[in-house]
């Protein structure tokens, strides 16, 4: 499940909302074990999503960083050319 949560930080265009929320669900569902809790749990589980993702926002917000902004086409272009290499191509 954690593979999916991606650097958010140092990228141009900055994340959008969506991509700290998909960043927070994977987390709370990687620490709960579950990938849909039950009923019981669904309030608490949704709490948790959007406490870390406003969290993980303001955090994202305070980083500061010299290096210069990361082009998001660019890197998935280099992680495909290393997954060809790993994988073979398809």
């Amino acid at each position: 499940m954690c593979r999916n949560i991606r650097t958010l930080h140092n990228y141009e265009p900055h994340a959008t909302s969506e991509e700290v929320h998909a960043a927070a669900l994977q987390y709370v569902r990687k620490i709960s074990g579950s990938t849909r809790p039950s009923k019981a749990n669904e309030e608490a589980f949704e709490r948790a999503v959007h406490e870390i993702a406003h969290v993980t926002q303001h955090l994202l917000e305070s980083l500061v960083t010299h290096a210069p902004a990361k082009d998001r086409d660019e890197e998935a272009a280099k992680a495909k050319a290393r997954a060809a290499v790993r994988f073979g191509a398809a």
